[in-house]
């Protein structure tokens, strides 16, 4: 019931896959004929969410956001290559199995989230890994971590929600948990990091 636990975060936090996502959704955008502004795609979707872009364009456009979805699904599945490790990603993974530290993700990426984490050699790191295809509320609902916290008996108090958006930040508060997260926040259970290898830091003074 004590050891620490982390949930991770994939885009952004693990994986720089922002590129691949965001040629996906220009892509995506090219075949129906919808005037694509990288920039402002690329605040909109750290800001919210790809999900949200997609409610909002299919609205605006009288569009199936079903379909946007699957066209930008097969879109980004055939970017997988394209998609690296964030720096220090591999060493802080690795530190944490050599600790102790459980580690799960839970991700807003659908199911190409294990054929990325296979190809890049790291699927063995996680207990388990949820995508948006489990079947959970997407975040900042709380409901995926009531089911790790459920299923594996992890302490609130030591376990940690890392992320790089406000979204991850909210989502860990709503969940009750710790925060470590690239952004700052007024959240007083997050840690702010500048880059990943910063995390086993946080841990030498515990």
């Amino acid at each position: 019931m004590q050891k620490t636990a982390f949930i991770w975060d994939l885009d952004g936090t693990l994986l720089d896959s922002y590129e691949a996502i965001l040629s996906g959704i220009e892509e995506t955008f090219a075949q129906f004929s919808i005037p694509y502004d990288k920039e402002q795609v690329r605040e909109f979707i750290l800001k919210y969410s790809v999900q949200d872009l997609l409610v909002q364009v299919a609205e605006e456009r009288k569009l199936d956001v079903e379909v946007l979805n699957q066209v930008r699904a097969q879109s980004l599945a055939e970017k997988n290559a394209q998609v690296v490790l964030m720096p220090g990603a591999r060493d802080v993974l690795t530190w944490a199995d050599q600790v102790g530290i459980q580690q799960f993700v839970y991700t807003h990426k659908g199911d190409n989230a294990f054929a990325i984490l296979r190809d890049l050699g790291l699927e063995s790191y996680f207990t388990e890994i949820l995508t948006s295809q489990s079947g959970f509320a997407r975040k900042p609902s709380l409901e995926a971590t009531i089911y790790l916290l459920d299923k594996y008996q992890l302490n609130p108090e030591k376990t940690y929600y890392i992320g790089d958006r406000t979204l991850d930040v909210e989502f860990a508060q709503n969940s009750g948990i710790r925060s470590i997260n690239f952004l700052e926040s007024t959240y007083e259970g997050n840690h702010r990091i500048q880059v990943l290898t910063d995390i086993p830091h946080i841990f030498e003074s515990k």
